[in-house]
């Protein structure tokens, strides 16, 4: 049974926080702000005063556990806060006090521990719009009850996404982390997929904001008929997934465009069942807004095997071209580039320029043989790892990194193999999806970014290489175990499922986690465990047409034995680029390690996850760094610190402001959780005295 909570009251109170809303006042309608650029045209706070930032009130849903989540995008309609919580519930909040008004429960109670990553609720109108796992909710905007006319009259106000795909529903996974926007009566959408095979494909929809109902599709991966079909071998879409614009869309509303970016295609790492380019995976797309009818793409990576998905819906920027206005979209990447594109067109504003990719040494696999980026602006990360870049913080760290490298391929698109081979910039960026703040004024780009290697290694495709590899050099390849280790054999008598899943997941004494690894990984590697059957060795298995000779180990974050980035400083950045002259305009460190710090080591930057905004006050805000737990404010010409405090976890969020009866508010969700920092639940606004 779906949970109702706080009905005639909420309303009521809802009411009362409206009439405390002044029609002058600004709001955070949508996700990412209008035109998806994190600007906001407030002045009250500004370089001048922001030093005076104090909290103005904290609102916790005491819901968070070990590892959870939490990425909401405030959204401020009409004086209420609208956001999702770690375990996805629901909340109205008075922007003014931090009351709860409203709060709504979508497992109807159930006691989740599972992690969700999740960026808020679209609003419009008299509903909220919001995703739980695989459902499309519409709630009542005074009540937080499901509307009973949305979803074809099923009573319960939501629409299943696995449905209108192409495929039976049953075979369908399908979710949406980033929330949809609306174009005049229609909520387009994005979606999460998984990147394993069979796959779900990524189809961006579009739904009646009223009842629900399928208004248009488009199909990412093409049909026979449908433009670019042979950019794939014949009848890949049967079977392959992902393509996927997972970081939602961008609606142009005076133009009636959508546009969206897209990721990559299933598997990830090894395509040789999608020889060719894979279009519309990695692309920027712009779609007629009311028919879904593509009107141009541009392709970022073309045979994509290293899981570098453009990470965030393009942003709507206007930009000086020989003395004119030119209408463009600006794409940030994970690997480190902005592509800047005509609005009407998709064609580069920059001169483009093509690099050479090496073949793959994996048998079968065919890399494209070239991968464009822009000659301007400039790479905002270090492009591909080199033995000059790694660590120098000790001489025991650099020696271990240095042996480590070794081991491994690396260079800017080498192509995954069995050896293992190192990507730089990683699967985390670059930039990632808190996205970029644009200020119209500068025609500055902000885009926070990682420096951070990953390791991918393709194995066999069964169950007896996943275990050796992971755990063999410990508990011996017969499961016997050593000295230090526990014998794995007959497990199932000691341990559950769930224990052993959750064992390898987070680890235990000696023993590390191994987070990175996956869902598909750590079940099939825990049936292995239960069983000792390798499914990998059976016939039927190595017949299903999704079957492939290999998958990976997991994606492994290369760290120095202390945990720390195994490369020089900085190993996390905010940057300013200039739009108009394709320049950086400035970069500096965003985030630090505290217990380095107390060593001396300053500055170094850190992990950091959620987006910044830029006002008309001069101001740059954002959290996103993942231990330090700071929020801070930069003066948005030229990045010197104004101001910064330490919130409840970090901010992996992108900050909201907005006014209520004429005060200037700034807002934050902290948390936290990310890579091994503290998990959080709170929501945090800032006003001055």
């Amino acid at each position: 049974m779906i949970a109702r909570t706080i009905g005639v009251i909420g309303a009521i109170s809802l009411m009362i926080a409206a009439a405390a809303f002044a029609p002058s006042d600004a709001e955070w309608p949508v996700n990412g702000g209008v035109d998806n650029i994190r600007y906001s045209a407030l002045t009250q706070i500004n370089r001048d005063n922001v030093a005076k930032l104090q909290p103005a009130w904290t609102y916790d849903s005491h819901d968070a556990f070990k590892a959870s989540e939490m990425q909401s995008n405030p959204i401020v309609v009409d004086g209420v806060i609208y956001a999702t919580t770690p375990t996805l519930k629901v909340v109205a909040i008075d922007a003014a006090s931090g009351r709860q008004i409203w709060k709504f429960d979508p497992s109807g109670g159930a006691n989740s521990t599972a992690r969700f990553r999740h960026r808020g609720v679209t609003v419009h109108e008299d509903r909220v719009f919001v995703t739980y796992r695989n459902w499309l909710y519409a709630l009542d905007k005074k009540t937080g009850q499901p509307i009973k006319t949305f979803g074809h009259g099923n009573d319960v106000g939501r629409v299943d996404l696995r449905e209108g795909l192409g495929m039976a529903a049953e075979r369908a996974s399908v979710s949406a982390s980033t929330p949809g926007s609306i174009f005049e009566d229609m909520l387009i959408m994005g979606s999460s997929v998984p990147e394993t095979l069979p796959g779900t494909p990524g189809h961006i929809r579009a739904y009646d904001v009223n009842t629900g109902k399928l208004r248009w599709i488009f199909h990412t991966i093409p049909q026979p008929g449908e433009f670019a079909y042979d950019s794939w071998p014949p009848d890949a879409y049967k079977l392959i997934g992902g393509a996927n614009a997972w970081a939602g869309v961008t609606v142009d509303t005076k133009n009636a465009m959508v546009f969206a970016a897209t990721g990559s295609a299933s598997f990830d790492f090894y395509g040789i069942n999608r020889h060719g380019d894979n279009l519309f995976a990695n692309c920027v797309l712009a779609l007629d807004a009311r028919t879904g009818k593509r009107l141009w793409h541009f392709q970022g990576i073309r045979h994509d095997v290293w899981d570098w998905d453009f990470p965030a819906a393009p942003s709507l920027v206007t930009v000086k071209r020989n003395g004119r206005s030119v209408e463009a979209v600006a794409q940030i990447t994970k690997f480190g580039y902005v592509y800047v594109l005509d609005r009407k067109t998709g064609e580069s504003l920059f001169p483009l320029a093509n690099r050479r990719v090496p073949p793959s040494e994996v048998d079968g696999e065919k890399l494209a043989e070239t991968q464009p980026y822009p000659l301007k602006p400039p790479s905002f990360t270090r492009q591909g790892l080199t033995e000059d870049m790694l660590t120098k913080r000790t001489p025991e760290a650099h020696a271990a990194v240095l042996e480590r490298f070794r081991q491994f391929g690396s260079g800017m698109f080498a192509g995954p193999t069995e050896r293992g081979v190192i990507v730089f910039p990683g699967f985390d960026g670059g930039a990632e999806w808190g996205g970029a703040a644009f200020d119209p004024d500068s025609a500055l780009l902000y885009v926070n970014a990682n420096e951070m290697p990953w390791i991918v290694r393709l194995i066999p495709n069964n169950d007896a290489s996943l275990y050796k590899v992971n755990c063999a050099t410990c508990h011996r390849d017969d499961r016997k175990g050593t000295p230090s280790a526990p014998s794995l054999e007959n497990i199932g008598q000691r341990r559950t499922r769930e224990e052993i899943a959750t064992l390898i997941r987070e680890g235990t004494g000696r023993m590390p986690g191994f987070p990175d690894m996956g869902g598909r990984n750590i079940a099939d590697l825990t049936d292995f465990l239960l069983t000792g059957v390798d499914k990998g060795e059976d016939p039927t298995f190595k017949s299903d047409p999704a079957w492939l000779k290999y998958r990976i180990d997991g994606e492994t974050l290369f760290r120095d034995p202390d945990g720390y980035p195994p490369i020089t400083p900085p190993w996390g950045t905010l940057n300013a680029i200039d739009l108009n002259a394709g320049t950086i305009r400035w970069k500096i460190p965003l985030g630090e390690y505290p217990e380095l710090v107390a060593k001396g080591l300053k500055n170094t930057g850190s992990d950091n996850y959620g987006g910044p905004i830029v006002t008309a006050g001069g101001l740059v805000f954002i959290g996103a760094t993942n231990f330090d737990k700071k929020f801070r404010a930069f003066d948005k010409l030229t990045g010197t610190l104004l101001w910064e405090t330490t919130l409840p976890a970090a901010g992996n969020a992108t900050p909201a402001t907005y006014t209520i009866s004429g005060k200037q508010y700034v807002v934050i969700v902290c948390g936290g959780g990310k890579n091994g920092a503290e998990s959080g639940s709170a929501i945090v606004a800032f006003a001055l005295p």
